[in-house]
């Protein structure tokens, strides 16, 4: 194992696209995490699973549907459906298999969760198969050096399309109606009854918005690396998981925080330590982290009301 502590311009340059590429990716799934806890406090296992499932429906229609292959054409319809279709795919889940649940343990709504994980791995695993599928869309590696370093812009886009989104839900949530909704239920959602909202309406809008960013953060993971497998939903959901909490869970600038900070932790453990103990070298960090403070970043200490 090499350790390399040598570092320059355009090593670092380099490494920190990679960074925000994928701390990007963990920041779209994680707010999907945080959403949904800090409303209903459910920790979503199968969330992680629903970005698989959008990269698999954009795989789908790229090659099936549109007819149009790797144009540009074809992958802007095949992002628009994949994270339609796998918004209301959420929202059916938390139709079907939690809303008759929340009055129920927590630990019954829990194990429902990881049970839906199951069912879309299994799913997936039953109409695709086991073998890696190929994305039938090639990126452009045409770009510019900056500091010695080649950045395409595809890269660039990946990052500037992963911000417009993180804004455009930070808008959606501080500015409109329903995100005042999801706001005032995570606070208290009895009241919020009783004034006259329909809770139920805004849960389910709620599961829509996680799961449309988790099908857009596995199209843009699809196409940046060239394949997905039925697994990769686990890989992700669980540091998706780690970078909410590595946030504060429930804080949704925390989740972007979180996934970026994971991002950049991840990078730098590939570059020291090898890229085989990245994820040890993220996880230790982690663990250090919620010892000095617990909460997370930008998680605040919440007392329980009796």
């Amino acid at each position: 194992m090499g350790l390399h502590l040598a570092i320059t311009s355009d090593i670092f340059v380099q490494q920190l696209i990679n960074a925000l590429i994928i701390g990007s990716f963990y920041a779209l799934i994680a707010l999907g995490y945080t959403m949904v806890y800090g409303i209903i406090k459910l920790l979503n296992f199968a969330h992680g699973d629903l970005f698989m499932v959008g990269a698999y429906i954009g795989f789908t229609v790229l090659g099936k549907v549109t007819g149009t292959g790797g144009s540009l054409v074809g992958v802007i319809i095949a992002f628009i459906i994949a994270m339609i279709v796998t918004g209301f795919l959420g929202m059916g889940m938390e139709r079907v298999a939690y809303r008759p649940l929340l009055k129920a343990p927590r630990l019954s709504i829990l194990i429902t969760a990881v049970g839906m994980s199951l069912v879309l791995e299994n799913g997936v695993f039953a109409g695709f198969g086991a073998k890696p599928q190929i994305m039938p869309v090639t990126l452009p590696t045409n770009g510019f050096t900056l500091l010695g370093a080649n950045i395409t812009y595809s890269q660039i886009g990946i990052i500037v399309l992963s911000a417009l989104l993180m804004w455009g839900l930070h808008a959606f949530i501080h500015r409109s109606i329903y995100g005042k909704a999801m706001r005032a239920i995570a606070i208290d959602q009895t009241a919020c009854s009783l004034m006259g909202i329909n809770v139920n309406k805004v849960i389910s809008l709620t599961f829509f918005v996680g799961s449309f960013l988790a099908a857009a953060a596995g199209m843009m993971n699809a196409t940046y690396y060239g394949n997905i497998t039925f697994m990769m939903g686990f890989t992700f959901g669980l540091k998706a998981f780690t970078a909410a909490v590595i946030g504060g869970i429930g804080n949704i600038p925390g989740a972007m925080l979180g996934g970026l900070t994971l991002g950049i932790l991840e990078t730098i453990g590939t570059y020291t330590i090898g890229s085989e103990w990245k994820d040890v070298f993220a996880f230790i960090i982690l663990i250090f982290l919620l010892v000095v403070k617990p909460t997370g970043i930008l998680g605040e200490k919440v007392t329980e009301r009796m």
